[in-house]
């Protein structure tokens, strides 16, 4: 399905009204002149055509971090923010990408954060990543509907995971454990576009590229 069928269109009809033609016939005898005849003509409505115009398409582009850490295909600019988290490792901070483009309900997600170098070095990346996916399904109030354990494109350990809350939210989650980064690459939608995007979200999540530091 391309990204154009997924777009919503907008549509206008213009009506066009007839109007109402009055005709009288005349009398056929001299006597008694009969009242004039007057017929009415129903309004003849037509329907013009449906005027279809072309749905504005996202330009996807290859966005790569400011520290050159990672780069992914995103629909136009992504917004920055940064958050701070206070965990019991100390504060710790969170960057956040995001990309809404026009005219869908879905928003592309990149958010890592650092951790301590001796924690990073220490504990196991599984763990981390298993860790990951229990706040992410504890904060959000959701249900987990799959997972999978995957692999960057340079080997380092991930895993996807797929859920819905209450609200009929669907995040789907590729999360990656790499020196001393997690990144998690998500894309949030609404039940009612999830499926007609799947393909799109496939694609957005397929472009992330960990770029390793030397």
């Amino acid at each position: 399905m391309t990204l154009r069928g997924l777009l919503s269109l907008i549509v206008a009809t213009c009506v066009c009204s007839g109007t109402v033609l009055v005709e009288a016939s005349q009398p056929k005898r001299p006597v008694s002149p009969a009242k004039p005849k007057v017929t009415q003509i129903k309004p003849k409505v037509t329907q013009a055509k449906p005027k279809v115009t072309q749905p504005v398409q996202p330009k996807w582009k290859l966005f790569t971090a400011p520290d050159g850490r990672f780069s992914v295909l995103m629909p136009g600019v992504p917004i920055r923010n940064t958050q701070s988290q206070k965990t019991y490792m100390g504060e710790v901070n969170l960057e956040l990408f995001v990309a809404q483009p026009p005219k869908q309900e879905v928003a592309y997600v990149v958010v890592y954060n650092e951790f301590p170098h001796d924690y990073a070095q220490m504990t196991d990346p599984q763990a981390i990543l298993n860790n990951a996916r229990d706040l992410a399904l504890m904060t959000t109030k959701s249900n987990l509907i799959r997972q999978r354990n995957i692999r960057s494109t340079n080997g380092h350990l991930g895993k996807e995971i797929e859920y819905v809350n209450s609200a009929g939210k669907v995040t789907k989650t590729r999360m990656f454990f790499a020196q001393g980064r997690l990144y998690q690459v998500m894309a949030i939608t609404s039940k009612k576009q999830h499926k007609s995007l799947a393909k799109t979200i496939t694609g957005y999540l397929n472009s992330f590229h960990v770029v390793l530091k030397a």
